[in-house]
């Protein structure tokens, strides 16, 4: 069985550039990796659900906060036996947001903290009435929520296919959630969490034989 491991942050953390180094420095020390990212745009029809939402083409939708964090749900739960499936092939499954993300963005919409009632409704919805894997490891690439915000724009401005939802061009959100994240990883919410720098250069190859290491048993 392999190791599910989950990258959080913000949107514009840079969580899609950490993935495809981690992946080729896991790669390089001998690992098989599988990657994974949430939501599943274009293939899920939950995902879609949530992109439309997110751009206001289902009236007030993405005004409900627990009916946008079930689509979130319902998205990951649909890719279950997939998870399960890369876990059994593979020495690490590395996923692009997970189950932290919908608790730490409902959480921040609702102003409320990683000890809210929302955070363990995703984790009661998710992990128990779902059964979806609980993960191995978090790693929050973090940042600060400005850096977040003109990453976002910068990325916005270059693809057109990627502007900007809601979510993203609420600042205020960003830093609530950017502060949810932050009590998750102090409580190793689900599992133990990895706080990185995403200001600061990544060393990917120490990170991925960091997270081999603690994967290995003697013999």
């Amino acid at each position: 069985m392999g190791r599910l491991v989950v990258i959080e942050g913000l949107d514009g953390a840079g969580k899609r550039t950490l993935t495809e180094r981690l992946t080729k420095a896991l790669r390089s020390a001998g690992a098989t990796v599988a990657t994974l990212a949430f939501p599943r745009y274009g293939r899920s029809v939950y995902a879609d659900l949530v992109h439309e939402a997110l751009h206001r083409q289902h009236g007030d939708l993405g005004d409900s906060v627990y009916g946008m964090g079930l689509l979130y749900a319902l998205d990951r739960r649909g890719a279950a036996d997939e998870i399960r499936n890369a876990l059994d092939g593979h020495d690490v499954l590395l996923l692009d947001r997970y189950v932290a993300s919908n608790a730490a963005y409902q959480a921040a919409r609702l102003h409320q903290g990683a000890d809210g009632e929302v955070v363990e409704w995703v984790r009661a919805l998710e992990i128990e009435r779902f059964g979806l894997p609980v993960p191995d490891a978090h790693l929050l690439l973090r940042v600060s929520p400005e850096l977040a915000a003109a990453r976002a724009e910068q990325r916005a401005r270059a693809d057109s296919a990627r502007t900007k939802d809601f979510f993203e061009s609420d600042d205020g959100l960003q830093a609530r959630c950017a502060r949810v994240y932050d009590e998750l990883a102090a409580r190793n919410w689900l599992s133990g969490w990895h706080t990185i720098d995403g200001a600061a250069g990544v060393d990917t190859d120490a990170l991925a034989e960091e997270l081999l290491a603690s994967h290995r048993t003697p013999g």
